[in-house]
């Protein structure tokens, strides 16, 4: 889904110090893009009783309401020091986490979240948050665990299929805008046939497989590396568990990009699987596209590397 020119980069505060990382993160994006930042709070009281509400809700309310818009002040400070003339917006709702979220990827360019919230009352949960903007949100997703790597690269993976195709899309403007080189990876594993074949393994020829597989990829990249004349391409096709694959080489990558959900065919990664193991468990800022999303390219000289 395409975003107006002035799409913000959108970032769940909860007064955490991973939120802060995460606001660090996207603000250096906004400085990139050229993009404003939006910083925003889901403050929902606890459920409780009628009774109990009548004595505490009320003071419940303002005392979390002004716990909020403190960490919001806290982000907005985070952000102005790593890119001071960016614009910053806030907004605290009474709702939850997810659909505050959700809500805001409809006009974001990006979301993004810290990889460890807080808990408790006002805390994202960021794994099941995370998951469920892969699932519902409307805009690339990116969960920003540990620092990137300065001089490290993109790392995309890639299923072979066309849904993986908004995935590579993003992966080759981030490369671009960075001045980073890109590694694709593409990744297959054996498999198990059922019943009369018990744990017997189909013979298969590996070799002609790789062969294939590197042919696919070069057939998904070959359009976007005539877009992106800039970035050097590295191709990486391995026998492989994809997730185990995509976390080893994370680890030094600037960033870490996937796919929401792929095909569950042969050949094919299985990027829903590999999506929930990555917001868990990437070494680096996690970018994950779903299929509808496509990158904004911000035009001209207006790039920031």
């Amino acid at each position: 889904m395409d975003k107006e020119p002035g799409a913000p980069v959108v970032v769940g505060v909860d007064g955490s110090a991973s939120a802060l990382e995460a606001v660090a993160w996207a603000a250096d994006e906004c400085l990139r893009h050229r993009a404003p930042l939006r910083l925003v709070h889901a403050c929902m009281p606890p459920i409780v009783s009628r009774s109990a509400f009548a004595s505490v809700g009320e003071d419940l309310d303002r005392a979390l309401r002004a716990q909020g818009h403190k960490w919001l002040r806290q982000a907005r400070d985070a952000a102005r020091a790593v890119a001071r003339d960016i614009a910053v917006t806030t907004r605290l709702a009474v709702t939850g986490p997810v659909p505050l979220l959700v809500d805001e990827s409809g006009r974001a360019r990006l979301v993004v979240l810290g990889s460890r919230g807080l808990s408790g009352v006002g805390g994202l949960l960021v794994g099941s948050t995370a998951l469920a903007l892969a699932s519902h949100g409307r805009c690339p997703l990116v969960v920003v665990r540990d620092a990137p790597a300065p001089d490290g690269p993109v790392v995309v993976g890639v299923d072979g299929s066309p849904v993986s195709e908004a995935a590579v899309a993003f992966a080759f403007e981030a490369a671009s805008i960075r001045g980073a080189p890109l590694t694709a990876v593409m990744s297959w594993q054996d498999f198990m046939v059922d019943p009369g074949y018990h744990d017997r393994r189909i013979a298969t020829d590996w070799t002609e497989v790789e062969e294939d597989e590197r042919r696919l990829l070069a057939q998904r990249l070959a359009g976007w590396q005539e877009k992106f004349p800039d970035v050097h391409v590295d191709r990486v096709v391995r026998r492989d568990n994809a997730a185990r694959l995509l976390v080893r080489l994370g680890e030094g990558a600037r960033l870490l990009v996937v796919g929401s959900h792929g095909h569950e065919g042969f050949t094919g990664l299985l990027l829903g699987s590999t999506a929930r193991t990555l917001v868990r468990h990437a070494p680096c800022p996690l970018a994950v596209v779903r299929p509808h999303d496509r990158p904004h390219r911000t035009s001209g000289p207006g790039h920031v590397r």
